[in-house]
Formats: C-alpha cells, structure tokens, sequence
C-alpha cells in the first residue's frame, strides 16, 4: 500500500502541475497578460509545485526531515542528473547573465542555508533550526531574485518557453481546479508513502526526502529540459534547472520554515556540501573545454557523481 501511496502520489503530482500550468497559462493569456509574466510566474511556480505541496504537505504534518532532504535532494538531482542527462542530448550552452549572474545567486542560496542552519557551530545553541525568522530572510532573497528576473525578462524577453495553449475560460479554470486537486492529494499520498516505506525499512526520513522523493518532485524540470535540448533550447534547459534550485531554497524551504519551524540534523551538512560542489562544479564547467558550454563529458562526470552520491546515501542509511 505504501508502494501505491508512493507512485500513485508522484503521478498525481506530474500530471496535477501539468494542468495547473495549461489551464493557468491559457487563463492569463486570455486576460492579455504578457508571456514574460506567464513565464516568470505560471510557469515556474508551475514546474516547482511539486516540491511546494510536498514541502508543505511535511511541514504541516511535521516530517520536517522530508521537506529539508527533498530541497537539498532536489538541487543536487536538478544539476549533476538532470543537467548531466540533458548534456547527453545536446551540450548545454550558458548564457552570460546565467553564468554570472544567476549560478553564482543559486550557490549563495546554499551558502545561506549553511549559514542559517548551522546554529550549535555558529552560535553554540543547543540544537539546529531553521526559524520563523530565517524562512523570512530567505522569503526576502526570493522577493530580491525575483525583481530581479521582471527586470531582466522586460530587457531581454521571455527567459521560459511558454507553450501556447488556448481553451475557454471555464475549461482553464477546470484544469486549474483539477489540477490543484491533483498536487494537493498527490502531495499528502506522497508523503504518506515515503514516511512508510522509511519505517519499513529501517531508513531515515531524510534519505527518503533526498532520493526518491527528490527525484520524483523534479521530474517536471526533468522533462523541461530534455525537452528545450531536443528543441536546440540548452540554454533554456539550464536556466530551467538554476531557476529552480533558487525558487527551492529561498521560496519553497523559506514557505516552509514560516509555516514550522525546521530541525536541522548535523548529519545534513553533508547533503549541503554536496549542493555546493555540484553548484561549484556547475560554475566550473562552463569555462573548460570550446565556448562556453557543459559537455558531454562533463555531463557524464555529473551522472557518475550522482550514483556515488545516492550510493552513499543508501549505504549509510542501512
């Protein structure tokens, strides 16, 4: 039953953010809002609802070791599987803004979960939290990044593909209905399933956040980006995933941090190095080898060092 909770959960969440974008983005064009809003908003909180539900799903009903490892899972699946996939296909071109601009944000975006997460090192408290408080300064690093793209989108133009959907209003606000429906029910199976099949198998809630459902919640930008490089897109392909690692962390744990505060094991500090790195080798990457663009190689490179990660994970879990 867990197992059914688990799939059945991810499917509802895949296919639930799947209409919530169609319908909300069909809607907006309708009421003559422009594709870069679309893009900056329907769109990107639409391929991150996933991970939003389930984090907040977690919050509220206390699995806060599920919503910490599905951020830091998520970041990690985002750039050395997805971007490592995606470079198979076609090698990823790396625009100047993303280079340094935006990958630089989303590595201090770790930097700053390190910071505000580790307060027995920092400060000597007794234990690790991220609080109300953090959750709003990472809020406010969001509101920043955001103005940030408007202003950027209205020099440059639409920085997502937006798929021109057209359909009546009350069939958009159906699939909006429905579509939130799905992530929300999708969510709560989900999670339900992950908790469950931890306990069974003697495994932390974390390891569950960190893989499984890390890799579930980023399919979405998964096929995003396969998609933008099979279309000849790749510097879309990997706006998609930097986008994302930077709503993760200071939208999507900062929502979550408001609504509970978040413990924070010692033993995730792990997890946050490996986000840097791969951020860091991210950043690295772009400046070797012709142009700047993330080879095959180097994609390979992050694939390998995404099984020795989850290897890792599965080994010290038992």
């Amino acid at each position: 039953m867990s197992y059914l909770l688990l799939s059945g959960g991810l499917v509802m969440l895949i296919f639930g953010s799947n209409w919530l974008v169609d319908g909300a983005s069909s809607l907006a064009r309708k009421l003559k809002i422009s594709d870069i809003v679309i893009g900056l908003t329907v769109v990107a909180f639409g391929t991150s609802s996933p991970e939003l539900v389930v984090n907040l799903i977690a919050s509220f009903k206390g699995n806060t070791d599920i919503a910490i490892g599905n951020i830091l899972g998520s970041n990690i699946f985002n750039i050395l599987a997805i971007l490592g996939i995606t470079s198979l296909f076609l090698p990823v071109t790396v625009k100047n803004n993303t280079v340094w601009k935006e990958i630089p944000f989303s590595i201090l975006a770790i930097l700053i979960v390190a910071i505000i997460a580790n307060d027995v090192l920092i400060d000597g408290y007794e234990k690790n939290v991220i609080s109300r408080v953090d959750g709003l300064v990472l809020l406010g690093f969001f509101s920043i990044f955001m103005a940030y793209t408007f202003i950027l989108a209205k020099q440059s133009g639409p920085l997502m593909e937006v798929e021109k959907i057209s359909m009546s209003i009350p069939k958009s606000v159906m699939f909006i209905i429905v579509g939130l429906a799905g992530l929300f029910f999708g969510g709560r199976f989900l999670v339900m399933g992950a908790v469950e099949i931890a306990l069974r198998f003697g495994m932390t809630e974390s390891v569950i956040g960190l893989t499984v459902v890390a890799a579930g919640t980023s399919l979405p930008e998964l096929a995003t980006s396969i998609t933008a490089a099979l279309k000849k897109n790749s510097d879309i392909a990997i706006g998609n995933v930097v986008g994302s690692n930077i709503f993760n962390v200071f939208f999507i744990l900062g929502a979550s941090a408001v609504i509970r505060p978040l413990p924070f094991s010692i033993n995730s500090n792990v997890d946050v190095i490996v986000a840097f790195i791969a951020g860091l080798l991210m950043f690295l990457f772009v400046f070797t080898g012709k142009g700047r663009k993330i080879s095959r190689l180097e994609g390979t490179i992050f694939l390998f060092l995404y099984v020795v990660y989850t290897v890792y994970l599965v080994g010290y879990s038992n």
